[in-house]
């Protein structure tokens, strides 16, 4: 049984997570799970899973949610940034679902590397602006980083079996998100135009 951490669990991929515990319940164990702000279902889910550990980072979502302290006590409900660092540390957990939009995701990312814990990222942003630290981590700590959201998972997926030497290039088509359907010419910025007109 592998023991989880979901960092994001109210969020799309953290819901989607969950799903799949559902599917499998004697295949997880849910220690700890962290939201942002949505205290409703982080509510719900606390209910549903009985997690040793529930963070809520928002220190105002954090005042609305003392009360889980009271109806949920073998929760342990804890605040802020540096509880997510807290959790990823912890020894019993040797999986963490990193599903925390943003660069927010990554000091608990290097902490969850260097305390070797399997770490299930969906996060781009934190590869895309600090891959040159993360890389080199996953492979001084041998740690296993698994991509498994959308265009980094498919392609981690097309990869396997394949020698990495013989590709010689990548390409990633903006086919969806907050792309789909622009027209060329709205990304075309003030700054830009007037960087274009100054080249004359």
């Amino acid at each position: 049984m592998k023991n989880i951490a979901i960092l994001g669990s109210t969020g799309s991929i953290g819901t989607q997570t969950l799903d799949i515990v559902d599917e499998f319940p004697q295949e997880f164990n849910v220690v700890a799970i962290s939201c942002n702000q949505d205290i409703k279902k982080f509510e719900t889910q606390i209910a549903k899973y009985n997690p040793a550990y529930a963070v809520v980072t928002d220190e105002k979502a954090y005042g609305a949610a003392k009360h889980i302290k009271t109806l949920y006590p073998n929760t342990q409900l804890l605040c802020g940034q540096e509880s997510l660092i807290q959790i990823v540390s912890l020894e019993e957990i040797d999986t963490v679902l990193m599903a925390i939009v943003g660069n927010d995701a990554l000091l608990p990312t290097i902490q969850g590397i260097k305390s070797k814990k399997r770490i299930c990222i969906a996060n781009k942003e934190v590869l895309v602006t600090s891959g040159h630290l993360i890389m080199p981590l996953v492979a001084e700590y041998d740690v296993t980083l698994i991509p498994v959201d959308s265009e980094h998972s498919a392609l981690f997926q097309a990869l396997q079996g394949n020698r990495y030497s013989e590709i010689e290039k990548v390409i990633l088509t903006a086919s969806g998100g907050p792309f789909r359907g622009r027209k060329s010419r709205l990304f075309k910025t003030p700054q830009m135009e007037y960087g274009q007109k100054n080249k004359h």
